[in-house]
């Protein structure tokens, strides 16, 4: 259990899912360390029960990659099924795997092959529509640790320094206190010398 269990919520992202920790290596330090695959399908199970998204006094909505055109309402994300292997494309797919992006207006092809990317005015009706503050959001490297958009509408937040040890980003962490007042804590990756020999990533998710 987390230290603030009523202050720390964990929501599913893009990579809990059995085909990603595959691809990403998860699947074969499981088998590497236990020597059966039992750990890795125990662990995946339980992904399943994750939320897709958190609600943070009814003002912040949380969610690991973005938006659908599935989904307009908060209400509407509470009637998915999350007790499942995420799907390719769907609504449960869109808030894993899309991305809000500058150039478009509306919605668009994703990159990733999965999801969607979403522009300003997305944002814009989602949050008026769903009376929050901003989106708070993570699933793609930022250099700087954390990124607004849309006239801070929505924020990216990623956590990972120096992310597959070559890409030479700080990272960050969003606090918020009793008032939801804001604060970010950006860091750097440990010296590697205190964390020994990296193993072999392949290329970052954003590639994907």
């Amino acid at each position: 259990m987390p230290p603030y269990p009523d202050r720390i919520t964990l929501i599913r992202g893009n990579h809990e899912s059995r085909q990603i920790t595959q691809v990403y290596g998860f699947y074969d330090e499981c088998l590497r360390k236990y020597g059966s695959v039992n750990v890795w399908r125990y662990c995946t199970d339980i992904f399943d029960y994750l939320s897709l998204s958190a609600l943070i006094e009814n003002k912040i909505f949380s969610v690991h990659g973005g938006l659908s055109p599935a989904i307009s309402t908060l209400d509407q994300i509470r009637t998915i099924d999350r007790k499942q292997e995420v799907p390719h494309d769907g609504a449960m797919c869109d808030l894993l795997w899309s991305d809000p992006e500058d150039t478009v207006d509306g919605w668009g092809l994703s990159p990733r092959g999965a999801g969607f990317l979403f522009g300003g005015s997305v944002v814009t009706s989602f949050n008026h529509a769903n009376n929050i503050d901003y989106i708070c959001r993570a699933h793609q490297l930022v250099m700087e640790g954390y990124k607004w958009m849309f006239r801070s509408q929505i924020v990216t937040v990623w956590s990972a320094p120096n992310y597959c040890y070559r890409c030479g980003n700080v990272a960050a962490i969003l606090v918020l206190d009793e008032n939801l007042d804001k604060q970010f804590r950006v860091f750097e990756a440990a010296p590697q010398e205190s964390r020994g020999t990296p193993a072999k990533k392949p290329a970052p998710d954003y590639f994907l």
